[in-house]
């Protein structure tokens, strides 16, 4: 069904016109009309056309004028002037607006036969278009709370160090910096804390989608799942900080945020919001987030708000610091040499001459690096493990000493948290795979393995993939055909029973994976391996 409004000052020209339309197309199209711009506007607020053609020169608002008035509620009409002038100012006009066709009169109906056809057309084109972009929306909504999820998991769960940018692509996010709102539920306890309960965390996770859909709202953000009775959300900036009077906004928007969901959900909630950091500093935005939480008893907290931590001077290198120890961290030796050379730069320009501050930095960085690789489990604690420190520092006589020695000892250090973290990947995979060659024939699935290993199924999946050189369903495919092989070959089981004891129980299914490996079906193959010996 199609809508279509004509309007011209001449009622011959309408009842003309509309009856060509009915004899044309018949119940396929609904005619309104009008003789006027203003009635033109009205009927087009009412009747919603999806085809309008117009006159030009019609009693007070003229057809450009209501052209122009009509596109401001209704963008996917579609516009063909008519005129019995060809006055260029008025084309010129038309085509800025949209104007599919200028047909001159007098029309003959061939063409009002031809332009509506064409018209129809369009508008079937328009809708299908919609409608795929409709489709595309809907899907995008059902995958999107999976990809937030999933980075927020890999930029705070995860061991690794990542900037996020294939999340971000995926988000369309084209922000650098974030700040992050930890928000907390649970029953109300004393002191303005928060009691955790299994029976929370259940009610968080069964009210996730409408706490979701009620923070974005709000905001636009990328909200996390539910960790025990948490929920971390990652809010886009432009801007590297947040003045005061933002920050105040921030607080108050959150504590309407709060009310929504405790309206929604019978549940208490607390929220503590971090500094804006880099995205792929979210680790600290989330840990900043959770210290305002927990320094607080307020309901909303901003970390500038609670007593936490000192200060640094104005332009000391914040970021280059942080970045090294992410580095540092992740294993990433190049990484962290690239960042520790930024920050040295900052310690030789900020006063070049202070030998002794430069050494003391030095030492404190190496120490803080050797305790992050002992968290890491890639070196182990000895007393006396750092006695030559103080005399190796000490006779130090030059920034270019101070620096050879910071850079060896953060190098070696990174080396050893690498090592450290492919030696555990490897074992991680190993692990996995020698559970999933003992169990094949059940119904594991990457859960269960990840389980099992004791890690995120995201980051397991990860993982894996790197290490492996294929997914978790490729390799436990691989594996059950293997066995399936094996056992048609060797044995006189039925390709029931064979696919059974792969770890298949539809027979039909274990057929068509077997075809689709190796090219035949099980009875096809068993026949093969008899011809060959034969």
């Amino acid at each position: 069904m199609y809508r279509l409004l004509i309007a011209d000052d001449e009622g011959i020209m309408l009842e003309s016109f509309t009856e060509i339309i009915r004899k044309q197309f018949g119940e396929r199209i609904t005619v309104s009309t009008a003789k006027s711009g203003r009635s033109a506007i009205e009927q087009a607020e009412s009747f919603h056309p999806d085809i309008v053609f117009m006159d030009i020169r019609m009693p007070g608002i003229n057809g450009i004028q209501a052209i122009r008035e009509i596109r401001s509620f209704n963008s996917t009409a579609l516009f063909y002037i008519l005129s019995a002038y060809d006055e260029f100012d008025y084309a010129k006009e038309a085509i800025s607006l949209g104007v599919s066709k200028y047909l001159m009169k007098p029309v003959s109906r061939q063409t009002i036969i031809d332009t509506v056809t064409e018209a129809i057309a369009e508008v079937d084109r328009l809708r299908s278009q919609r409608s795929d972009q409709l489709r595309i929306q809907e899907k995008l909504q059902t995958v999107l709370p999976v990809v937030e999820s999933g980075f927020v998991s890999e930029m705070v769960m995860s061991d690794r160090v990542t900037d996020g940018s294939s999340y971000l692509q995926l988000l369309d996010i084209t922000e650098k910096y974030a700040y992050a709102c930890l928000i907390r539920f649970g029953q109300s306890g004393e002191d303005g804390r928060l009691i955790s309960t299994v029976r929370s965390g259940v009610e968080g996770q069964d009210h996730y989608a409408v706490m979701r859909d009620i923070i974005k709202s709000y905001i636009r953000c990328i909200v996390g799942p539910v960790m025990s009775n948490q929920i971390l959300v990652v809010v886009p900036s432009q801007k590297n900080q947040i003045e005061y009077e933002r920050r105040i906004e921030i607080i108050e928007q959150t504590r309407k945020i709060l009310t929504k969901l405790e309206e929604k959900t019978k549940l208490k909630f607390k929220a503590g919001i971090s500094r804006v950091n880099r995205f792929q500093d979210l680790k600290i935005s989330y840990q900043e987030a959770q210290a305002a939480l927990e320094n607080s008893k307020a309901r909303v907290t901003h970390i500038e708000d609670a007593v936490t931590s000192g200060v640094y001077e104005d332009d000391y290198p914040i970021e280059a610091e942080r970045d090294m120890f992410a580095k540092l961290s992740a294993g990433d030796v190049e990484g962290m040499q690239a960042a520790a050379d930024l920050y040295f730069n900052w310690i030789l320009q900020h006063d070049p001459s202070d030998l002794n501050s430069m050494r003391l930095k030095a030492l404190e960085l190496v120490m803080r690096a050797e305790f992050d690789a002992f968290n890491a489990g890639s070196i182990n604690y000895a007393y006396n493990d750092r006695k030559d420190y103080l005399t190796q520092i000490n006779a130090l006589v030059s920034p270019k000493e101070v620096r050879t020695w910071f850079f060896l000892h953060m190098t070696q250090i990174a080396s050893g948290i690498r090592d450290r973290a492919d030696e555990q990947s490897e074992s991680i995979v190993q692990k996995a795979q020698k559970y999933i060659r003992e169990n094949y024939m059940k119904e594991i699935s990457l859960d269960d393995v990840s389980k099992e290993v004791n890690v995120s199924p995201y980051y397991f999946s990860k993982l894996f993939k790197e290490e492996v050189g294929e997914n978790f369903i490729e390799y436990l495919t691989k594996i059950r055909i293997g066995k399936a092989k094996e056992m048609l070959a060797k044995g006189s089981e039925s390709v029931k029973e064979v696919g059974l004891a792969s770890g298949y129980a539809d027979s039909n299914y274990f057929s068509r994976i077997f075809k689709k490996q190796t090219g035949m079906t099980p009875s096809e193959y068993r026949e093969h391996l008899r011809a060959d010996g034969s």
